[in-house]
């Protein structure tokens, strides 16, 4: 628990991850900052915790969270739908930016990351899509050093009898099955596979990259 609160817990101000998220956040601030308002960002697996946590509340900005089922949302410029990444069902170019964090690793399949990474790019005129680094020694979902190079079999087998970080200990093996195969962590090369005209963001820590962000922000100023 305490290397959860020191590393990945976005509650807690002082974790790494908070850390990443706020100075990423600046980045994204300081694209959006010069973009005529008002403006309409869709967040792709986003929460209103979220944003507060960012300290973001611009009248001028409404925002949108899409998630598999609603979310409870508060204030004017926020409006919670139910949606799949993989088919948004809104028209082309609808939104100013599309946002997401952490979301693309979680679809299961190459298959849906592609389609994920046409849908953000077919609704949003800007977007700005943070995912882990796949090369990264931590593993960012169940926090075990190298998971992610393990044989599928003994990923299975530790989710199965054991609660790792994020992931609690899953009752049946078919159900850690289908929590290993759910995360598919991306490289860079396939970041900007999935995302071709995009700039790559690295965000470092120590020798390794942690995670990336594909945004379109310099391309179209």
């Amino acid at each position: 628990m305490n290397l959860i609160k020191k590393v990945a817990d976005n509650a807690n101000q002082k974790s790494w991850s908070h850390q990443f998220r706020s100075k990423r956040f600046e980045l994204f601030l300081s694209f959006i900052n010069e973009l005529p308002r008002p403006l309409r960002i869709l967040d792709i697996g986003g929460t209103l915790a979220f944003w507060k946590a960012m300290g973001f509340n611009e009248e001028q900005v409404s925002i949108t969270l899409l998630n598999l089922t609603e979310q409870p949302v508060s204030g004017n410029h926020f409006l919670s739908v139910a949606g799949d990444a993989t088919q948004l069902n809104f028209p082309n170019q609808s939104f100013d930016i599309v946002f997401s964090n952490s979301v693309i690793e979680h679809l299961f399949t190459e298959e849906n990351q592609i389609k994920m990474a046409a849908e953000v790019q077919r609704v949003g005129k800007y977007y700005f899509i943070q995912t882990p680094n796949y090369w990264f020694p931590l593993e960012p979902h169940w926090l075990f050093p190298f998971f992610q190079f393990l044989p599928f079999s003994f990923r299975v087998w530790l989710t199965q009898h054991f609660s790792l970080g994020h992931i609690p200990k899953c009752i049946s093996k078919d159900a850690a099955q289908l929590q290993v195969r759910e995360i598919q962590l991306l490289s860079k090369a396939q970041l900007q596979k999935l995302f071709p005209t995009a700039t790559i963001y690295a965000e470092p820590l120590l020798i390794w990259n942690k995670s990336f962000v594909a945004h379109n922000f310099l391309l179209n100023q």
